[in-house]
């Protein structure tokens, strides 16, 4: 894995631009990891995969919690690992343990042995050693290691129990690894307590990680509080290495919905009238071609991000974004 770091805002604005490489693989980034369930985003087939814009769309989020018992991960393992297993050699599949689509993370269950999460075969404890062990099996191209993460109410004692323990089952996983942490990002938590992001970033960057996974975010903290921790957590992270910012999936809501001139599957394809008409009759196809959609416009809203740190112009693409969204909401309340 290689990255580097193409542009960064002269504005004063920490904004920066840069290029993922793995393999023959390359995204720029500021990028979309697309969630997914079982190594595929929701209604999306492999085939339809294929339709979505290139290379914006190849990087993936796996949960490797979601293979604990079906398919046996041994089983996947024997194929050859995830690629093969999902026919999709040229993708970048980034593993994560936290549903990043959950609402809320399972932090009363979890303790010192291990986090505790949801999985198809019931709620399961897993551990550094168990994570591990799926994560020899997957075979992704990068993966963060196991943490616990907590909601933004947790008092300081909490938020600094989950700062140990993160560390510690680090060390743990790295420890476990053939590749001794080559391809991991280091996950840094903390709740809404900054001075224990500092002190968990800080800690983390002294490991051997080739990234970082930022999680613990869209739990309940607000706009003033997220950004104010995350300044704080990138401010002790190196400049040379690819973060990660978890559960922030929406830039506020999709830029635009189906509109004349969208270059996706879905547009180019059907009318309105014809999703209408699916939707109202709760036709799944509907779904499928709006994912495509909504999936396509999220591609193309962080490639207007990557362009506007490229040019310099950062700052007044944000203040434009924001005016305009002010705009559509007052108009959508008349």
């Amino acid at each position: 894995m290689r990255f580097a770091v193409t542009k960064v805002c002269a504005s004063g604005a920490k904004a920066r631009a840069g290029l993922l490489q793995i393999g023959s693989s390359g995204v720029e980034t500021p990028a979309l990891l697309l969630s997914t369930r079982k190594g595929l985003p929701a209604f999306m087939s492999p085939d339809l995969l294929s339709s979505l814009p290139l290379p914006d769309s190849l990087l993936l989020n796996v949960c490797p919690t979601h293979f604990i018992e079906v398919p046996p991960s041994k089983t996947i393992s024997n194929i050859g690992g995830l690629h093969r297993m999902l026919g999709l050699p040229d993708h970048i599949l980034v593993a994560a343990a936290g549903e990043s689509t959950e609402c809320l993370p399972s932090s009363d269950a979890t303790n010192k042995f291990g986090a505790s999460f949801e999985t198809p075969a019931g709620r399961k404890l897993v551990k550094p050693s168990d994570y591990m062990e799926l994560i020899s099996c997957l075979q992704p191209n990068l993966w963060a290691s196991l943490a616990d993460e907590v909601p933004a109410w947790v008092n300081e004692k909490r938020n600094k129990t989950s700062v140990e323990r993160t560390l510690r089952w680090l060390d743990a996983c790295i420890a476990l690894d053939a590749a001794s942490g080559r391809n991991s990002l280091g996950v840094v938590v903390g709740g809404s307590s900054i001075e224990q992001r500092k002190l968990c970033a800080t800690e983390v960057s002294k490991r051997n990680v080739s990234g970082f996974w930022i999680g613990g975010f869209g739990l309940g903290e607000s706009v003033e509080e997220r950004c104010s921790l995350l300044n704080a957590v990138t401010d002790c992270l190196p400049l040379g290495k690819p973060r990660i910012v978890s559960r922030l999936g929406l830039p506020e809501e999709v830029l635009e919905g189906v509109v004349d001139g969208c270059t996706c599957f879905t547009c180019q394809n059907h009318t309105r009238a014809y999703l209408n008409h699916l939707i109202n009759v709760h036709e799944m196809l509907a779904q499928i071609l709006l994912e495509i959609h909504n999936t396509h416009h999220y591609l193309r809203f962080f490639r207007s991000i990557r362009e506007a740190i490229k040019a310099g112009e950062f700052d007044i693409f944000w203040k434009q974004f924001v005016e305009n969204r002010r705009s559509q909401i007052a108009a959508a309340a008349m």
